[in-house]
């Protein structure tokens, strides 16, 4: 196994969120869903996997999923493959919900443990797609609202993508910014197409 298998096994046998996730209303075991090989070309940059990844095991394998793939031009096939798209959340595991049934915050200790050794594995990586607050904070290191850094997208193109959650919850700001799919969408996916070819 080489440096990257190392530490792909390492994620996954992770437990130090274990106390932490006891705890909350799901009280779920730590199930780290690691995506990535040195030779991607792709990052997508997220939060943390969802319940339903934390059952499956693969990444963005929900609704939200669809619509980001939709967003991407990529099928799940292309998705899907390792050796071109690396999928790096803040946090591995799914966090788990607070007591109303909303998604818990992806606990810092993860990425603060692990996210220099895994960006440093991926070399390759042409375009880096950041899904969400947690991603964008982390990776550009500001602090600057999701929506300003979206409507700011072309500051960072063609090397970054800042881009909402694709999450049914954010369903009404799509419709209130058709700019986005006029606009970012076209200009986003030429960029993976011509990252991918």
């Amino acid at each position: 196994m080489g440096r990257s298998g190392d530490l792909k096994a390492e994620i996954r046998a992770c437990r130090l969120c274990a106390d932490r996730f006891a705890a909350t209303a799901t009280a779920h075991d730590p199930r780290p869903v690691v995506w990535f090989r040195p030779s991607a070309r792709i990052l997508i940059a997220g939060q943390a996997p969802g319940a339903r990844v934390q059952e499956s095991g693969r990444p963005f394998a929900d609704a939200s999923g669809d619509r980001l793939r939709d967003w991407l031009g990529l099928d799940a096939s292309a998705f899907y493959d390792k050796n071109r798209v690396a999928v790096v959340p803040m946090g591995f595991c799914f966090p788990g919900y607070n007591d109303k049934g909303s998604d818990l915050p992806p606990p810092a200790l993860c990425h603060r443990t692990w996210h220099h050794r895994v960006m440093a594995q991926l070399p390759r990586v042409d375009l880096t797609v950041l899904v969400g607050a947690h991603a964008q904070r982390f990776h550009l290191g500001v602090k600057t609202p999701v929506n300003d850094l979206v409507r700011g997208w072309r500051d960072h193109a063609p090397q970054l993508f800042p881009l909402p959650h694709p999450s049914w919850r954010n369903t009404g700001w799509l419709k209130k910014n058709p700019w986005f799919e006029a606009e970012l969408l076209p200009d986003l996916r030429a960029r993976v197409k011509e990252v991918l070819k």
